[in-house]
C-alpha cells in the first residue's frame, strides 16, 4: 500500500512539472514570435521613417525648383513683353530708316557726279546696285542699311587713294592715249605716252586743262609715285579750289 501510494504520488507531482515546462516552452516560443514581430514592425517603421524623410527632402527640393522655375517664367514673360514692345516699334523705325537710305543714295550719286571723275563707271554702278537692293524683298532692312554705309566708307577711302591707270583723252577732236595719276581728290593728272603733253582735271569746269612744259616733269613724277616707282614727295602742280 505504501509503495503504491509513493508511486501514485510521484506521478501526481510529475504531471504538474511537465505542464509547467510545456507552458514555459509555449511562453518562450510566443516570446520569440513576439520579438520577431516587434523586429519586423521596427524594421518597417524605420523604412517608413526613411521614406518619410526622403519625401520631405524631395518636397523641399521640389519647392526650391518650383520657385526657380517661377522666377524663370517671370523673366521670360518680361522678355516677351520687351520683345513685343520692340516689335511694335519696328514698323515706325522702318518708316524713318527707309526714306533716310533713299536720301543717302541720292546724295551719294550727286556727290560722285560732282567729284573728280576717277573710277566713275564703277562708282555709279555701285549706286545702281544700292537702288536695286532697296526694292528687293529678299534683303533685310538692316542689310540694306549696311550696304549703304559700306558705299559711303568706300567713297571716304578714295580721299587717300594713290593710283595710276591708262586711258584716252579727247583733245581737239583727237583721241590721245595717256597715263593717269591720282593722289586722293587733290591731284588728278594725265600725260601723253610720249611725255610731251600733260593735263590736269579742273573740277570747276569739268574739263581737262593742258599744262605748260614746266609741269611735264612733276606730272611724270606723280604718275611714277602712283605706280610706286618712286617715293612720295612734294611736287609742284596747280590745284583748283572749289567755287
Amino acid at each position: 500500500m505504501v509503495g503504491a501510494f509513493a508511486f501514485a504520488s510521484s506521478n501526481v507531482i510529475a504531471d504538474p512539472l511537465n505542464d509547467v515546462q510545456k507552458a514555459g516552452q509555449k511562453i518562450q516560443k510566443a516570446a520569440v514570435k513576439s520579438q520577431t514581430k516587434i523586429d519586423n514592425v521596427y524594421g518597417q517603421t524605420q523604412e517608413l521613417i526613411a521614406e518619410y524623410r526622403g519625401i520631405v527632402d524631395e518636397t523641399e527640393l521640389m519647392k526650391v525648383y518650383n520657385d526657380h522655375v517661377s522666377r524663370l517664367v517671370d523673366s521670360q514673360n518680361a522678355s516677351i513683353e520687351s520683345f513685343d514692345r520692340q516689335i511694335a516699334t519696328i514698323d515706325g523705325t522702318k518708316q524713318n530708316v527707309v526714306p533716310l537710305m533713299y536720301r543717302m543714295i541720292d546724295t551719294l550719286e550727286q556727290f560722285i557726279k560732282a567729284d573728280v571723275p576717277f573710277n566713275l563707271e564703277t562708282r555709279l554702278a555701285r549706286v545702281e546696285r544700292l537702288r536695286e537692293i532697296m526694292v528687293s524683298a529678299s534683303v533685310t532692312t538692316s542689310e540694306k542699311f549696311r550696304q549703304v554705309l559700306e558705299a559711303y566708307t568706300i567713297e571716304t577711302a578714295y580721299s587717300s587713294l594713290v593710283s595710276a591707270s591708262q586711258g584716252t583723252l579727247e583733245v581737239d577732236g583727237k583721241s590721245i592715249n595717256v597715263d593717269i595719276g591720282q593722289l586722293g581728290r587733290i591731284t588728278y593728272v594725265a600725260q601723253s605716252f610720249d611725255l610731251k603733253h600733260a593735263w590736269v582735271w579742273d573740277n570747276n569746269t569739268k574739263q581737262w586743262k593742258e599744262l605748260g612744259e614746266e609741269y611735264l616733269k612733276p606730272v611724270k613724277e606723280v604718275i611714277r609715285m602712283a605706280r610706286k616707282q618712286a617715293t612720295l614727295e612734294l611736287v609742284k602742280l596747280p590745284i583748283f579750289g572749289a567755287e
